[in-house]
């Protein structure tokens, strides 16, 4: 059986690593490169960089963290935010990232996700999506959250795989920052409905938290970010927890 992963997050806005909840109220975290040698140390099976105010913003990711990352760690990194074209999937990869994440670009040009996973491997592309409650409908979001999409969110997931997406990671706006634990009816929406694996994230407080979204749906990895980044939970104990009630997971 596969080993489920654990993700820290790192939301980077101008070469810091920052938080927020529901996409809100930001505040400064840390340096991304410190913060990765820590988790990359500290048991985290693979790390999340977004650059969250990259597309936005209209411009490309800073990609000189990414060089100082990859320097420092040996564990897989996925990198994404203001990911336009396959001349950026090119920048990143070399840059040292092992997969690259596209949202807002894979919303507004589809076809990048095919032309991507034909030239690097549908391995290297991963969609990940914002998704939000409107009206009792699960709807995907753009530009950080910004703007409402007409695709509702299991449409989109199959239509991504469809083209090329080899992962799919499926943000919660409603529990992002919330502590209160990951959105299950919508993972087992989308996991439903695609044979990819599947990344939880949004709503991470606490150990039952990734117990729960492991038990309860079939996701292969839990991302998360204020639990880690506040020290509220180590990711070895979270690990020997899980263990013992019989998760996969890799262990130190």
């Amino acid at each position: 059986m596969l080993k489920k992963r654990i993700i820290p997050c790192l939301d980077v806005r101008s070469g810091r690593v920052v938080k927020g909840i529901k996409f809100e109220n930001i505040r400064d975290v840390g340096c991304p490169v410190a913060l990765a040698e820590y988790y990359a140390a500290s048991g985290a099976d693979e790390l999340v960089f977004y650059d969250i105010t990259a597309s936005y913003e209209k411009r490309k990711s800073d990609y000189d963290f990414i060089k100082q990352v990859a320097e420092k760690i040996n564990i897989p990194f996925t990198v994404g935010g203001g990911i336009k074209t396959l001349e950026d999937f090119d920048l990143v990869l070399k840059a040292g990232a092992d997969k690259v994440s596209i949202n807002s670009s894979a919303i507004d040009h589809p076809l990048l996700i095919q032309e991507a996973s034909k030239k690097y491997g549908n391995q290297c592309v991963v969609v990940s999506m914002d998704v939000k409650r409107i009206k009792g409908e699960f709807k995907v979001f753009t530009q950080g959250g910004r703007n409402e999409t007409d695709w509702e969110a299991g449409k989109w997931a199959k239509e991504a795989v469809i083209r090329g997406a080899g992962e799919l990671v499926l943000n919660s706006i409603d529990e992002d920052g919330m502590l209160q634990g990951y959105d299950l009816e919508l993972l087992n929406l989308i996991t439903s409905k695609v044979n990819v694996p599947v990344i939880a994230s949004g709503g991470a407080g606490s150990k039952e938290d990734f117990k729960n979204v492991f038990q309860r749906t079939n996701v292969d990895g839990a991302l998360a970010a204020s639990i880690f980044h506040s020290k509220k939970l180590d990711i070895v104990d979270l690990k020997e927890y899980l263990a013992g009630l019989n998760i996969p997971v890799r262990l130190l």
